[in-house]
């Protein structure tokens, strides 16, 4: 038989429960999931955003179960000649690196090289920063002051790469390296202090080739790659 006591006690309990099921709420399936420290902040609709080659996306294949080759599923004959020593080395960098996709990667190399071509003629010093390693940005850096201290400027257009192709790979230690031969498209022309056209035009359109070396330590967490060296095609 409850007393009042007991009665009072049991009414208290109720209300403390419908007031912590208020304040918490329930679980519903579509709840946000906790922050991950090692994503990125999603970017504001003005923020200048530049795709790095090789970022995984969401989504992305799953590593390979054990003991099963890395780069299995993936067709290399679309992307570097079978038996020759680059397919061998990238191979070896998918190994080391089970989220390494050859087609992400150019996909991203393509992105990278329009944006680093139109940030050196733009003098974007804070994109040309986050897309090179130290040394590389500290020459693009010197070749803008000397241009600017001339009193120098360049109106460029890129019109277009007609080709992005893997040309050679290492992995040395922890830091893998792919090396792509761009062929693009460009109009460029550069102007004196007076405003007077010293080189190129602003009509015509140049073909251009490019031979770039990207790099990336496959054990960071961060799966951006940098470029880490240029030259001309010869």
């Amino acid at each position: 038989m409850f007393d009042i006591f007991n009665i009072f006690f049991l009414v208290l309990a109720i209300v403390i429960f419908i007031m912590l099921r208020n304040a918490l709420g329930r679980r519903t399936g579509h709840e946000r999931p906790p922050m991950d420290p090692y994503s990125r902040p999603e970017p504001s609709g003005s923020e200048k955003v530049v795709s790095l080659p090789g970022a995984r996306r969401s989504g992305a294949a799953s590593a390979p179960a054990a003991g099963e080759p890395a780069g299995t599923e993936i067709e290399w004959d679309r992307y570097v000649k079978p038996g020759t020593p680059a397919a061998a080395r990238l191979q070896e960098i998918a190994r080391a690196d089970r989220g390494f996709d050859p087609g992400t990667f150019l996909n991203g190399a393509r992105v990278a090289y329009e944006a680093i071509v139109t940030a050196f003629a733009e003098a974007d010093r804070k994109t040309l920063g986050d897309l090179l390693s130290k040394t590389v940005y500290e020459g693009f850096l010197a070749a803008i002051r000397e241009r600017e201290e001339r009193g120098e400027r360049v109106d460029s257009n890129f019109v277009g790469i007609n080709a992005a192709d893997i040309v050679d790979a290492a992995l040395n230690g922890a830091t893998a390296q792919i090396t792509v031969q761009f062929r693009s498209q460009l109009i460029s022309a550069t102007f004196d202090s007076d405003g007077e056209l010293i080189d190129g035009d602003t009509r015509t359109v140049r073909d251009v080739t490019e031979i770039w070396t990207f790099e990336r330590d496959v054990s960071s967490r961060d799966p951006n790659w940098v470029l880490a060296a240029t030259e001309a095609a010869r």
